[in-house]
Formats: structure tokens, C-alpha cells, sequence
């Protein structure tokens, strides 16, 4: 993959909105290129998406951007500040989290268990935690109960609850992998209708 700043609906010029930048980056792995000299810019309030054929390298710049993956090249910018992460843990303490493709929850647990796992010094495990799931699903409209267990919920409400771990762990900057590729035409609608919110 290769995108160049005039491709990606970007210019050079530094803005206070920007609030991720990648330059440069590039990434190879066995006889294979999978992100050659990119640049993107992404402000604040704006929903980006990167398309191409499977293969293309499209997992693997957003897998850097969330720290899973070190690039061979480049720069990483957040609010025009240099990062480096060098695992998932940095990105969240950034502000960068990442919904994949295939989700990563328990179904024997309730979406409050599924959420605060691995969480819990955030709000605890009980009522604080609770209160700030009810708020964060009724303020973006993700329509998610903490007491549901998973396994009851279909693919649209797992995918949210997936959205609502990473703002629960303070993300400003949502990465999506794939996000259509599980959702029947009704449940697409509901997720561009959540992502409208999330950027408002």
C-alpha cells in the first residue's frame, strides 16, 4: 500500500485539527511490501476510511497505528506530538483504540464484565462502573445494557460493545477494521449512524 498526501484528501500544512499525522511510514515482511512510504493526515471530528483489495496492506498501517505492529519507517504524530508505541497499551494510553474484525469478547459474561476486564482500575467492577457504561452508550447512541449477556446479543450489539470498550478506556481516536464485513445492510446503517455520533 502507498498513499501520497494529494491521494488521501490531505495537505502538508500543519493544523491545530490534525490530530493524527503518518509520514513515511512503511512496513515489509518477507518478501512482501505491505505499507511503502505513507502519509496521512486525519483531523479531529472526521471519519476516514481506507479501501483497497485484500492484501493491500490496509490492516497492517491501522495494526501500527494501534501499536500491534512497528514500523520499519516513518513517523507517528498524535496532536503534533511524536509517539512510538511499542504495544496496544501505549496506544490506549494515547487515546488510539481498535475495534477488529473479529471481536474479542467472552460470551458467557455480561457486557459490564466484558467491558471493565482488564479495566477495572478505571471504575471498579460494580456500580461506578455501570453508571459510566449507561452514560457512555446513551451519549453516542450505542444502545448497550451492562447487565445483557453477550451471548444473547447479535453481531451489531457486539460490535458496539466492542466500540464502547475502547471509549470506556478513554479513546479519542476509534479504529475500525473491517467494520461492515460482519453486519447485514440494517446493521451497516446503525454503525454509520453510531460514527456520525462519535464525531459530533
Amino acid at each position: 500500500m502507498s498513499i501520497t498526501p494529494s491521494e488521501s484528501g490531505t495537505d502538508a500544512s500543519t493544523s491545530s485539527d490534525v490530530v493524527v499525522r503518518l509520514r513515511g511510514i512503511g512496513k515489509t515482511f518477507p518478501g512482501v511490501i505491505a505499507n511503502h512510504d505513507i502519509d496521512i493526515d486525519v483531523r479531529r471530528g472526521t471519519i476516514h476510511a481506507i479501501v483497497g483489495e485484500n492484501g493491500a496492506g490496509k490492516s497492517t498501517l491501522m495494526k501500527i497505528l494501534y501499536g500491534v505492529q512497528k514500523p520499519d519507517s516513518g513517523t507517528i504524530e498524535l496532536d503534533g506530538n511524536a509517539v512510538s508505541f511499542s504495544s496496544p497499551s501505549d496506544a490506549i494510553g494515547h487515546g488510539v483504540g481498535m475495534v477488529f474484525q473479529h471481536f474479542m469478547l467472552a460470551d458467557n459474561l455480561t457486557v459490564l464484565e466484558n467491558v471493565v476486564l482488564g479495566a477495572e482500575k478505571l471504575h471498579g467492577i460494580g456500580d461506578r462502573a455501570r453508571q459510566a457504561i449507561h452514560e457512555l452508550s446513551d451519549t453516542y447512541g450505542l444502545g448497550i445494557h451492562p447487565d445483557d449477556l453477550v451471548d444473547d446479543l447479535g453481531v451489531g450489539a457486539r460490535q458496539r460493545i466492542e466500540i464502547l470498550k475502547v471509549l470506556y478506556r478513554g479513546a479519542r481516536i476509534i479504529i475500525l477494521d473491517e467494520p461492515t464485513a460482519v453486519l447485514v445492510p440494517q446493521e451497516v446503517d446503525e454503525l454509520f449512524d453510531n460514527l456520525r455520533e462519535l464525531k459530533s
